[in-house]
């Protein structure tokens, strides 16, 4: 039996980090990965979406750009998808080797290109190969979850997995669910001329963001030609006429039905943890994924797990942060756990929606006090030069002193704009310590001095300033 550090199974974000790290460290490695290296992120998620995201934002530009003063332009229409595909998959081309057996296996670790499964808390089969690891790595990821509404299987749709593949841009496309995956691939796919419809459950898009940010995005959406019915569900599909006609229940639904060439499951994600044999190592599992400390050890104190298999956070940056933790607590003898109270997230839609710690509704839900400073973006010059000022603010929820507890920005960059707050938070910065800050002028930037400088005009009271205004008085004597 061949005997390892760290035996790792799957090779997405999470796993490939644990990988790297380990054989950089010395420690020898195994890597099992069934279907394709780079996982989600770089097949089906991250990349792909975001190389979409891209080139439908090439032809909103052009759409917009007499808003600018600039004339003669005319509205390119739909888009032919084949060639947007060409350049989604020259993307996925161009990072793949990064993520390669070739490279993994350059690096000293051992990839096996097969299904792997627990046999033992120490014990993986590949294949027919017995392996031993001091310790296990899974990081399985996620897919996405499939509702049982009657007549969705035989009507046939599209997730995550499949979309990029198309040949053909849709005239219509339904997007059941109003999550990130959902809105992103759907505006993009409006901006190229289909006409879409997001069918979401929840009281508003994006759920776990403030309603002021779901509005601002909500907005956006329908400036577009998008279609948003919140607060509504799709009971039933049928065929008719050659179009997928979804019935549709809930407040938010007028008309009560919709027919569309193509749907989109975007609602929700299912963790990958069939066929691991996770019982053979006496590891728990739980609806959300394989049960994890904040160390993110499992029930099986030789098993780890890590990314969208273990839990809430379905973030690629949160899975190679993860990777980080568990080097420690596996290669060193150290006892670190995972920083949840600082992870930074951003929606890419346009407007991005980006948010790290408390928003106002979680921080009201959980009791705790808390002061909200809020500065438009109408009052950035470099957001009104570019005309990205509409609708775009930043706030911050801070305690008495001044320390952070939460942040959201609403812009088309925030999810860049979010990181000084993100530091500051970590970090234990005040609000004083941003408005202090010099930054450069023309920038967005600027928008974190202006949430630390709302938050100094409030120290100023008016009791305060009658007694300044009577020194200056005697000053001037």
């Amino acid at each position: 039996m061949q005997k390892y550090n760290l035996v790792v199974i799957g090779g997405g974000s999470g796993g490939l980090v644990v990988a790297a790290g380990g054989a950089g460290l010395g420690a020898r490695v195994a890597l099992a990965e069934k279907h394709k290296m780079g996982g989600d992120c770089l097949n089906y998620g991250c990349v792909p979406s975001k190389s979409l995201l891209r080139a439908a934002k090439a032809v909103h530009q052009v759409r917009a750009a007499s808003r600018f003063g600039i004339q003669n332009t005319t509205d390119p229409g739909p888009q032919d998808f084949l060639p947007v595909r060409d350049y989604i998959r020259a993307s996925q081309a161009h990072i793949a080797p990064h993520d390669s057996v070739e490279r993994f296996s350059g690096l000293g670790v051992e990839v096996f290109q097969a299904a792997a499964r627990l046999v033992s808390p120490h014990e993986v089969d590949v294949d027919g190969k017995r392996l031993w690891g001091r310790h296990i790595v899974v990081a399985t990821g996620s897919r996405a979850r499939v509702p049982s509404t009657p007549g969705l299987l035989e009507a046939g749709f599209l997730t995550n997995e499949s979309i990029f593949s198309i040949e053909q841009l849709p005239g219509s496309l339904a997007v059941l669910g109003g999550g990130p995956i959902g809105v992103e691939i759907g505006q993009a796919f409006a901006r190229l001329g289909s006409k879409v419809t997001i069918v979401s459950r929840t009281p508003h898009i994006v759920p776990k963001e403030d309603p002021d940010a779901a509005q601002a995005l909500t907005r956006s959406l329908r400036n577009e030609g998008v279609t948003v019915l919140d607060r509504s569900e799709v009971i039933s599909v049928r065929l008719v006429s050659g179009k997928k006609r979804l019935e549709i229940a809930g407040t938010g639904s007028s008309p009560s039905h919709v027919d569309v060439e193509e749907i989109l499951v975007a609602a929700g994600r299912t963790p990958n943890v069939e066929g691991l044999g996770l019982e053979n190592a006496g590891v728990a599992v739980s609806a959300k994924g394989i049960q994890t400390d904040r160390r993110c050890r499992t029930t099986s104190p030789s098993v780890w797990a890590i990314g969208d298999v273990a839990g809430e956070f379905l973030f690629t940056h949160w899975a190679g942060y993860q990777a980080r933790v568990i080097l420690r607590n596996t290669l060193f003898p150290l006892t670190v756990e995972c920083d949840y109270e600082n992870l930074p997230w951003t929606t890419f839609t346009d407007p991005e929606i980006a948010r790290v710690g408390h928003s106002e509704t979680s921080a009201s839900k959980a009791g705790i006090p808390h002061d909200v400073f809020r500065v438009e973006f109408s009052s950035n010059d470099r957001a009104v030069c570019d005309g990205e000022h509409e609708g775009s603010f930043a706030k911050v929820l801070a305690d008495r002193k001044g320390r952070i507890l939460g942040a959201t920005i609403v812009h088309p960059h925030a999810g860049d704009l979010l990181a000084e707050l993100v530091l500051a938070k970590k970090h234990g910065l005040r609000l004083p310590a941003l408005s202090n800050t010099v930054h450069a002028y023309p920038t967005l930037s600027e928008i974190g001095r202006a949430l630390g400088d709302a938050y100094m005009r409030t120290r100023l009271t008016a009791g305060t300033k009658s007694r300044l205004t009577k020194v200056y008085q005697w000053l001037r004597r």
